[in-house]
């Protein structure tokens, strides 16, 4: 019989999508002759925000900025281990201007040891912290050079992986932790294997053996964008597969609804930077 699994109380910082549009095209989900409604996305952004706090975790916001149709997607604008800060530096222009924001709001919240990145780095976009070492994604968006500037800032062994399809840019919309590793237990993870290189794959393989493997059907829909905090997992409601899957390893589905949000190609992860302050 599988064992109950504990939840962890979480702190996340989330921006509402108060600005949300789909104007440009920076990723294969976006297409900016398809309807978008800031109303909607607000009410379902609302609505995962809510979910965490019922599930008894902290959401700190950020206010959102014009012109920044994008800043709802939190996760891209920082790495927080230990309370050691790492900001972003993003690829696409359109998104650059965020990085500073952020910035801000962990100065004026009292964080003292943040560092900007010299290299392109698209934070929990691309880095996945598994409780011993950060997986870092690379081949769309993150540089791969960001991986070692991430181990020398936050000083914790990162791990590269290469993603090989272009629906799945960020490590975060084909991989996420399910339960960080502990004293006694190694860290469980849920991926997409189609998502990255053969090398990459054995790497995982070889790193995380008990790994629930996810298909097509659930990568599509973003299920592998989940948020879990090592018992409830909070996906997007389409990914009812995924959801059986984690029923069977003690998991407890949490489903919301992100469809407006997927437009822009972000669900649960990308509106949730964790703030992790050790």
């Amino acid at each position: 019989m599988q064992a109950m699994r504990v939840p962890t109380t979480r702190r996340y910082l989330m921006c509402p999508p108060r600005y949300f549009a789909v104007d440009y095209v920076i990723n294969p989900w976006m297409d900016p002759t398809q309807p978008v409604s800031a109303d909607v996305a607000m009410a379902q952004w609302t609505e995962l925000r809510d979910t965490y706090r019922r599930l008894g975790h902290t959401v700190e916001e950020i206010e959102a900025q014009p012109g920044l149709p994008d800043m709802v997607f939190a996760a891209n604008s920082g790495t927080v281990v230990d309370g050691r800060v790492l900001g972003s530096r993003f690829r696409a222009p359109q998104r650059a201007a965020e990085a500073e924001h952020f910035r801000r709001w962990f100065v004026e919240h009292g964080y003292r040891d943040i560092t900007m990145p010299e290299k392109i780095n698209e934070a929990e976009g691309d880095f996945a912290w598994t409780g011993t070492l950060l997986l870092a994604g690379t081949g769309f968006r993150t540089d791969p050079a960001a991986h070692a500037e991430a181990q020398e800032v936050l000083g914790v062994p990162v791990v590269s992986l290469q993603l090989v399809d272009p629906r799945y840019y960020h490590l975060d919309t084909a991989l996420f932790v399910l339960a960080e590793a502990t004293d006694t237990t190694r860290a469980q993870i849920a991926y997409y294997p189609d998502a990255f290189s053969a090398g990459s794959r054995r790497v995982l393989e070889r790193l995380f053996p008990d790994a629930v493997l996810a298909t097509k059907e659930d990568a599509e829909c973003f299920g592998l964008n989940g948020v879990s905090d090592g018992r409830n997992v909070v996906l997007p409601v389409e990914a009812t597969r995924l959801g059986g899957l984690l029923t069977a390893r003690g998991y407890e589905p949490v489903y919301v609804d992100i469809s407006e949000l997927r437009k822009a190609g972000g669900g649960p992860k990308c509106c949730t930077l964790e703030i992790r302050k050790g």
